[in-house]
């Protein structure tokens, strides 16, 4: 009997209807297994996944392959993002084993939860050098039965080989720093933009590190790699021309198709790397971008009582990809007049944005200038301007009409904790008090309803991991800096002393990802997966605290976590960005105290440069002040706001 109509996950929920006799993640499950002497097959993945969905329609309401699912194994599902934890440690076994990962994620364990065997998506038959599913099924149950303590075995060698090994420290040095950035600027594709091939991240982490680098020089190479990166993602159908935002990734080298599902996470990270670099380059195309983001989160994401949601699906039915998002010439032409047609699709119909599935439909980009089509089409500039506003509305509102994709109104504490961060930052720089009013209403509300008695949750009934106590600290560091509120900053506080109990290891360093061991071990990890480490982003927090609450033992912290990932972060390169932005702040933090009212011109002032830079914000009595430190040296205070920016030093 299929036990997933009362889960809290609509990712569960959506398979309570299948013929298979789902269990969520339970002992129920393993003890059932155990006591018919059954392997389990684990299926992890997310509401937002167009593979989980094709894996489902194509298998799990297949009629023959529910009946081998539950003649053979004991079934589970698992949402990845309600359990992170276990996800990341059946990722790293399948891996192993077969050198890939994503999801859907489909495993085969042991009654004792350890896995033998697995794989990602699965045909229901064979194709592409994939083997069909019905056949992996009754291959994998006759191994079991057949050689039973092998599959044993392996397991056990399996999972004994994933413990992560101790960690060598290595030495604080800058010349880390400069090594990061040439290893970085030697990854960049300086045709396309962005990292690497396809598939393509955005990498947040190393665009943040990149900008940190770029401070004393904007036109650095370093500089003009990230303006080029956020550029073409910008222009890409990676963001979303008409209803902003960021898609998940882009199947493209040149950012032009995305996988179309949308994350909290991504478009938090995204909305801090474009509002950073929108002051460092004081560019109004990159704060359009900015606006576009909180345009998109808080049409879709938010919660009008407050908080973020978790993601919106890639697709409304899994045979038609990205189809809410994409275009035909002829929906245009239904659309738009004419002269809207001939204006837009130039704008927006690029060829290399069309559909492998279905080459009519196209992702939508804007590679050029609206200047560029004013001068095609012999009109003027503000004419092409005009009849880009008007047709953009239509499109919109017609797009709006189709049926949505799916949105998971969860709210995870982390991914919360994230937005929330993002909010406080761009509000301090557009001065917009809309979006800070809406940080501190989500803020609010993250802390009544996801800690419970004192404890913290990922989500409801869901222990907190550590990402959950990083980013909410974040988010509330960030809400400091922007309100004065000292509440934040005293909870922020509390919080990290819990996060010291519960997760870090006080003999080597760094912190745990669980506070108890999940599947036998607990993992340490720097490397950005792809929303930047929360071992990085402790240290930062760590830093900032240890000025902000005059608590030196936090900055020791700091030091042994960052000695102790120095070595393999240096390997890491493009993935551990995130680590040396922690590692540039503890060489070159600035501490600045705001002796000025919160709501004055200097402290807003203040606050603004401090939301792009690595900077401990304090506030103190007002003496219509500001006081900046850097490396145990204070300048003389600042009373000018206009002065501020030109004493506050490059980083």
């Amino acid at each position: 009997m299929n036990k997933l109509i009362h889960a809290k996950s609509p990712y569960l929920r959506h398979a309570a209807h299948q013929k298979i006799d789902w269990y969520p993640w339970s002992e129920e499950a393993f003890e059932r297994a155990r006591a018919e002497d059954k392997p389990v097959f684990l299926s992890t993945g997310a509401v937002w996944c167009h593979w989980c969905h094709v894996m489902a329609k194509e298998s799990f309401e297949d009629d023959e392959t529910a009946r081998l699912l539950n003649e053979l194994f004991v079934c589970v599902k698992l949402d990845r993002d309600e359990y992170p934890d276990i996800d990341r440690r059946y990722q790293q076994a399948v891996a192993a084993m077969s050198s890939a990962g994503g999801w859907p994620l489909s495993v085969f364990l042991t009654p004792d939860k350890q896995p033998f065997f697995g794989g990602t998506y699965f045909p229901p038959r064979d194709m592409q050098g994939r083997p069909g599913f019905k056949q992996v099924l009754r291959v994998v149950s006759n191994f079991y039965k057949t050689e039973k303590s092998n599959a044993l075995s392996y397991a056990a060698r399996l999972m004994d080989a994933l413990k992560p090994p101790a960690a060598i420290p290595a030495s604080l040095d800058p010349a880390l720093l400069h090594a990061a950035e040439e290893s970085m600027l030697a990854a960049f594709d300086s045709e396309n933009g962005g990292f690497g091939s396809a598939p393509k991240f955005p990498l947040c982490g190393a665009i943040s590190f990149l900008l940190l680098r770029s401070a004393r020089n904007p036109d650095s190479a370093a500089g003009r790699a990230v303006r080029m990166a956020l550029d073409a993602m910008a222009r890409g159908g990676f963001y979303d021309q008409l209803g902003g935002g960021f898609h998940r990734y882009s199947t493209d080298k040149a950012w032009m198709v995305p996988h179309f599902e949308k994350m909290a996470d991504d478009n938090a990270e995204l909305l801090k790397s474009y509002i950073h670099a929108s002051v460092l380059f004081e560019d109004e195309r990159l704060r359009t971008i900015v606006r576009g983001i909180i345009a998109y989160v808080e049409e879709v994401l938010s919660d009008p009582q407050g908080g973020f949601y978790a993601s919106q699906d890639a697709d409304v039915t899994p045979d038609d990809e990205g189809g809410y998002f994409t275009w035909t010439h002829d929906e245009f032409k239904s659309v738009l007049n004419t002269e809207e047609y001939q204006v837009l699709s130039a704008f927006f119909l690029n060829d290399r944005g069309m559909m492998h599935h279905d080459p009519e439909k196209i992702a939508l980009s804007s590679l050029k200038e609206p200047e560029e089509i004013a001068e095609e089409l012999g009109k003027s500039l503000d004419e092409i301007r005009n009849i880009m506003t008007l047709g953009r509305e239509k499109l919109l509102s017609a797009r709006m009409k189709r049926q949505a994709p799916f949105i998971d109104r969860t709210l995870y504490t982390s991914l919360n904790g994230m937005l929330i961060g993002a909010f406080f930052r761009v509000a301090a720089v557009l001065g917009n008090e809309e979006i800070l009013q809406f940080a501190v209403l989500s803020l609010e509300r993250i802390l009544k309803e996801r800690l419970t008695r004192g404890t913290l949750q990922h989500a409801e009934n869901v222990p907190a991991l550590l990402d959950d106590y990083v980013y909410l600290i974040d988010a509330l560091v960030s809400g400091y800096e922007a309100t004065a509120n000292r509440r934040y900053l005293d909870l922020a506080d509390d919080f990290m002393a819990v996060c010291r109990e519960k997760f870090y290891d006080q003999s080597e360093g760094g912190f745990f990802d669980t506070e108890n061991d999940v599947l036998g071990m607990r993992l340490k990890r720097i490397e950005d997966v792809p929303h930047p480490s929360a071992n990085a982003a402790a240290v930062l927090l760590l830093l900032k605290l240890s000025f902000m609450k005059e608590k030196p033992s936090y900055r020791r912290m700091a030091e042994q976590t960052l000695e102790l990932f120095g070595g393999p972060a240096a390997a890491m390169g493009i993935h551990a960005g995130a680590y040396f932005c922690a590692l540039e702040a503890w060489f070159h933090m600035i501490h600045l105290t705001i002796e000025a009212a919160p709501d004055s011109p200097l402290a807003q002032k203040a606050v603004e440069l401090a939301a792009t830079r690595s900077v401990a914000v304090l506030y103190g009595e007002d003496h219509g002040r500001v006081v900046l430190c850097k490396e145990g040296v204070c300048l003389e205070p600042v009373t000018d706001p206009a002065r501020l920016k030109d004493v506050l030093p490059p980083l």
